[in-house]
């Protein structure tokens, strides 16, 4: 049956257990419970001699269900939160009196990896994979992980795989003494069958993991381990505690012993599961499993097209990005350029690309090669004749981007799909003077493109079905999470952020200050400020975006004047070492004296007068005047259909732009404020400020009704 377990005796009298709960056999009470009740029987069965725990179809389990996580129901007794960990994982399991061995493959993470670790022993298959990843949920191990895990390998690889929550592979698990064999898939039940019988006639050690001591370091050293680990968490996360939680329970087990450390655990982790941190994190996780499914399109059973010759016109940083994305999954790619020397330079960036993998040890220099092999740059479109899937990639110009349109539909084969990376244009400008609309397509990468694991697909109201299946295939296989949103200017991420950054300059032309507007966004946990985004970006792109926000959105857009000050200084942002920020030989930013005469002769041409209030402006005031403007602008994205899902916005505010993940997405976030909130604030800023903080119908609306987002 389904969420049970199995057990069968063999005539060796080797009694196996088999968890069976597809298609990941994950944990869930009734599993547990299933899985006492077989050890127990087991245990008392005379036929029976030694025991072996293996899950069904070559997998082992993949940890406990995720929907057990951020629950709100609380429960008090502390028996029954420590009754899985104690009274189960320890006191049944491990205690067993007959030997019990643990038969890996496939998937083995949190409270599977857990029930293997209470084994008196493991066997694996070498390209199993091992983990603790119970802190991207913010909670932390919850059957003993936290006291076994450093038992067998040591502290700082055990607060490694848990605070960083990192696989290991079953061969590394054995390096590791994770594991105590590998054995082949075909051979896997029966190594550990007879691994079994060996500990109970004494030829294997009988191990019992918890009170191990042989891998734990003496108190002293110890100690300054854990001071070292929570250090670096405070500097890596400093908004999140669970981290932390996590290494006073390990530390509790190596101070006070590990039965004591097993109901700390079971205490933290009842009190983990009830915390915002982890109902954001859980929402994220299955917000970001939704986003393939799409209401019809996902649901038409329409088939994937192979697609196996790629182009890419424009070999800049974004072009070059795109190119080197392709190559490392094994896609051909043409890379054309107007000139050689661009070609050339394009190309030298495809090769930095793959180099600084290799530099970082995440490819080997034979695959280097080989991927080189895959690109060929061109200087015209001869050999575009036979592609499936060309990808525009050059600078925002319309006039540019429609004769690279018109010049693809005359050399390309019907069936290719062209496709633009633009951030901002309206796919239905680019492609005017085509007469191939149905398979004009937005590929909307982020940089860079071979890093940021996220791409946002366009759909025009005239492109075809299949062409969007094509490319939802083709985000998979290069490993990106896509979102589908509908054709507007900014599309849905651009679209979303572009508050993030004109807000900001309204706020300094009236007097806050720009460093302190910086830090705030910083602290709240985005990777950088808004002004530093602009510097990395560079103000040619700042203000092309501008100008088409400006455009087709004059109510709610301010028109600074602080860029084009600056550029007239020769600033262009980081790629100039000079902008908002001051950049050293390293790339390192640093705040520029000097910033004080540009912004004051910004806000004499703006004709504003500076504002006491927003001089003074508290962290929590500068976070909520940046991103309530943003949450104002998902609502009209909502209510204008762009997106299907509101949980589109939140994956595609985390893994573009660097919205904390945390904090659930950038709509899970002001669900947690409440719309009135939100509302009324945007309304009094309106008041004083201007439409760019007025709120929309959408916000309206909800507030009123006092409904979510």
């Amino acid at each position: 049956m389904k969420g049970s377990t199995v057990l069968e005796v063999g005539a060796d009298g080797v009694g196996v257990i088999t968890i069976i709960n597809p298609p990941l056999n994950l944990l869930t009470y009734d599993v547990l419970l299933s899985l006492k009740e077989s050890i127990q029987e087991a245990v008392e069965m005379d036929d029976v001699k030694a025991l072996v725990i293996i899950g069904a179809n070559g997998k082992f389990s993949a940890g406990f269900d995720v929907t057990a996580f951020g629950g709100s129901q609380e429960r008090k007794d502390k028996k029954e939160l420590g009754f899985m960990s104690v009274q189960f994982v320890t006191d049944t399991l491990e205690a067993a009196r007959k030997p019990l061995v643990a038969a890996i493959d496939g998937p083995a993470f949190g409270g599977g990896l857990e029930i293997a670790l209470a084994c008196h022993a493991r066997i694996a298959t070498s390209n199993t994979q091992l983990g603790l990843p119970e802190l991207q949920y913010g909670i932390i191990p919850g059957l003993g992980g936290t006291q076994r895990l450093p038992r067998l390998v040591g502290l700082p690889k055990a607060l490694e795989m848990m605070l960083m929550s990192k696989r290991v592979s079953g061969k590394v698990a054995q390096s590791l003494c994770l594991v105590d064999a590998i054995a082949p898939a075909d051979g896997l039940l029966s190594a550990a069958r007879c691994w079994a019988l060996d500990i109970l006639e004494c030829r294997k050690p009988w191990i019992v993991s918890l009170y191990k001591t042989d891998k734990l370091e003496p108190l002293a050293e110890a100690r300054l381990i854990l001071k070292l680990a929570r250090i670096k968490m405070r500097k890596q996360a400093p908004n999140l505690t669970h981290p932390l939680v996590c290494i006073d329970v390990v530390e509790e087990g190596i101070v006070s012993g590990p039965r004591s450390a097993l109901w700390k655990e079971a205490e933290a982790l009842h009190e983990l599961r009830l915390s915002y941190t982890c109902r954001s994190l859980v929402h994220f996780f299955f917000a970001k499993n939704e986003t393939s499914k799409i209401p019809g399109i996902s649901d038409t059973g329409l088939l994937p097209r192979k697609l196996s010759k790629i182009a890419v016109v424009g070999g800049g940083l974004m072009g070059s990005g795109i190119a080197t994305v392709f190559i490392l999954s094994n896609y051909r790619v043409i890379l054309k350029e107007v000139n050689k020397d661009y070609l050339l330079a394009g190309i030298g960036r495809v090769k930095a690309n793959l180099q600084s993998r290799v530099n970082k040890g995440k490819m080997t220099q034979e695959k280097l090669k080989t991927s080189l092999s895959l690109l060929k740059g061109v200087l015209d479109y001869d050999s575009f004749t036979d592609v499936d899937l060309v990808i525009e990639a050059v600078v925002e110009d319309v006039s540019l981007k429609q004769q690279i349109f018109t010049d693809l539909e005359k050399y390309c084969p019907q069936h290719s799909i062209l496709a633009s990376n633009t951030s901002t244009i309206d796919l239905d400008l680019i492609g005017k003077a085509t007469k191939s609309h149905d398979r004009i397509i937005g590929a909307h990468f982020f940089s860079p493109a071979h890093v940021m694991p996220f791409l946002e697909i366009v759909r025009t109201r005239r492109t075809s079905l299949q062409v969007i299946v094509d490319l939802l295939d083709v985000g998979k296989k290069i490993k990106k999470t896509s979102i589908v949103v509908g054709n507007c200017t900014g599309f849905a991420v651009s679209r979303l952020f572009f508050p993030y950054t004109q807000t900001p300059m309204l706020l300094v032309e009236h007097g806050a200050d720009l460093y302190r507007i910086d830090q705030a966004i910083t602290n709240f946990g985005m990777p950088m400020g808004p002004f530093r985004m602009v510097d990395l970006v560079g103000f040619g792109v700042a203000n092309a975006t501008g100008i088409q926000f400006l455009e087709n959105f004059p109510d709610r857009t301010y028109k600074s004047n602080l860029i084009s000050v600056m550029k007239e200084d020769k600033r262009e942002g980081e790629s100039t070492c000079k902008g908002f920020y001051m950049y050293d030989d390293k790339h390192n930013a640093s705040p520029d004296p000097d910033i004080v005469k540009f912004v004051e002769k910004a806000r004499t041409m703006s004709h504003v007068m500076v504002d006491k209030k927003l001089r003074n402006l508290s962290d929590g005031d500068i976070v909520e005047m940046i991103f309530f403007p943003v949450v104002n602008e998902a609502c009209r994205i909502l209510a204008e259909g762009v997106v299907v899902k509101a949980s589109d916005l939140d994956i595609a505010s985390v893994m573009s732009m660097g919205f904390p993940s945390y904090r659930g997405g950038i709509l899970f976030w002001a669900n947690s404020l409440g719309s009135r909130y939100i509302c009324s604030k945007l309304e009094d800023w309106s008041k004083q400020y201007g439409k760019i903080f007025k709120p929309c119908a959408y916000l309206t609306e909800c507030a009123s009704k006092g409904t979510s987002l």
